[in-house]
């Protein structure tokens, strides 16, 4: 790690471009293995438990049914069938909300541990944690092992945004934070439609490596790949000088040993804006793992009746196409149009684009279907550029990477609990995916009513510096 360069407080224009590269690859590989267990997830249930004798009879008579468009099933059969996409639509959302758990803590971990040893250890290790973990995924055996290899690979997701925002900042304070905020933001949408291209096109060049109940354990071995990433960024990128300039103040004692960045953001006067974070930024986590996750099962529901296997990769592919762009668009729209206006009008469309796809539309390679799918991805990640930009200025530079992370890192945990109540509606809501992406979109309303009541925004983070420090 090159520290020297950056030990006066100042960074090189190379270490710069170095840093933002670091950053953004660390989140786009981020982005890659969130989306690898959503677009996998049923071709990973319904293989362990095809594979397990205490449900291999059952499943086999199921997979007839749900995947023969013409078969005339047994009442057994036809009864198995419903017990199957229960139990898939069932353990979707727990890998979705161990996801969210372990993401939420890696939040508060890694941003904790960016304040105290430095943006790039924090984000280096970070990286190397999700990938190796997702890799030993490779030797789960039942859905419940895939649950705790999950929730400790998202981990270290979580802990790469709050590491990498506070140090691309922090590098850049000369350039517009709206075009920095868009970067980081659409990053991860760039990897998951980076994930869906990838498979796709493996499927379609080995068809043995095509993602189905019979084949998915290569795809946890896509996910160690960016392991490789974590090393380099450990060796080759800077640190942030102001953090670095930190840890040299006051008679050269370390900073670390000064303040408890954790206890600092949960007490006045930085917990107003914590607290405010930490609600705006569940509503687009519940409404994007909530509500708009439950399109991939649903396409690969279908997709598996019509005999398109693709079409749940084209699905996603789709979504994160329009995604890439709308959170790209964010910290922009949030500087042209006023970010609470942004954030009301987003959450509206959000909601608007939902309800059209979830009760009004069956999934499709038709463009009448795909159209709406890129809409609402580009629209309702605007968010994921907005909260870049919105987040990092309300806490002051020693406690930076902890604030953003406890902030957006928390919304996790509120969208957690909400997608595992969810999970026990699946039956009785009759599997009906669609259903339950159509009455969890209702989310953004809430949306369009917190933004109405979060605190003023500080002007600059010298406020908030200044406010800070006078408090503590």
């Amino acid at each position: 790690m090159s520290e020297s360069e950056t030990s006066l407080g100042t960074i090189s224009r190379s270490g710069r471009i170095l840093i933002l590269l670091g950053a953004f690859l660390g989140w786009m590989f981020a982005g890659w293995e969130m989306s690898l267990l959503p677009l996998s997830a049923r071709s990973v249930t319904i293989g362990m438990l095809q594979h397990d004798p205490a449900h291999t009879d059952w499943v086999t008579g199921a997979r007839v049914v749900l995947e023969t468009k013409n078969s005339a099933p047994t009442a057994a059969d036809a009864a198995a069938a419903d017990k199957l996409n229960r139990v898939v639509g069932e353990w979707f959302a727990r890998y979705i909300a161990v996801f969210l758990f372990g993401a939420a803590l890696g939040g508060w971990v890694f941003g904790w541990l960016g304040d105290y040893s430095g943006r790039v250890k924090a984000m280096a290790l970070s990286i190397v944690w999700y990938s190796v973990f997702t890799g030993l995924s490779y030797f789960a055996q039942t859905p419940l092992q895939m649950c705790v290899m999950r929730f400790v690979a998202c981990m270290g997701i979580g802990g790469m945004w709050p590491a990498g925002v506070a140090l691309v900042s922090e590098a850049w304070p000369d350039v517009s934070r709206p075009t920095l905020a868009g970067l980081i933001g659409t990053s991860a949408n760039v990897g998951i439609a980076l994930l869906s291209i990838v498979v796709k096109q493996i499927g379609q060049m080995s068809p043995q490596y095509e993602l189905t109940p019979d084949a998915w354990r290569w795809l946890m071995l896509l996910g160690a790949v960016p392991a490789v990433l974590g090393v380099w960024v450990y060796f080759v990128v800077p640190e942030s000088p102001r953090w670095l300039a930190e840890q040299k103040s006051a008679d050269g004692k370390s900073a670390a040993g000064k303040f408890a960045p954790l206890a600092e953001v949960l007490r006045p006067p930085l917990l107003r804006y914590t607290l405010a974070g930490i609600a705006l930024g569940a509503i687009p986590l519940l409404g994007a793992w909530g509500s708009q996750k439950w399109i991939l099962p649903w396409a690969g529901q279908v997709g598996a009746q019509i005999g398109q296997e693709s079409l749940k990769a084209d699905t996603q592919t789709i979504w994160a196409i329009g995604a890439a762009i709308g959170s790209l668009c964010g910290g922009w729209l949030a500087t042209m149009f006023g970010r609470r206006t942004t954030y009301f009008v987003v959450s509206l469309l959000s909601l608007i684009l939902a309800q059209v796809i979830f009760s009004g539309l069956e999934p499709s390679s038709d463009w009448r279907f795909m159209l709406p799918v890129f809409l609402l991805g580009m629209i309702a990640t605007v968010y994921f550029g907005w909260l870049p930009l919105f987040l990092p200025e309300m806490f002051p530079t020693r406690v930076r990477a902890t604030g953003s992370g406890v902030s957006f890192n928390s919304g996790r945990v509120i969208s957690a609990i909400v997608v595992l109540t969810i999970s026990g509606f699946v039956s009785a809501l009759d599997n009906d995916y669609a259903r339950i992406g159509s009455l969890t979109s209702w989310v953004y309303v809430a949306g369009m009513l917190i933004i109405l009541v979060v605190p003023k925004s500080p002007e600059s983070m010298d406020e908030v510096d200044a406010e800070a420090t006078d408090g503590t």
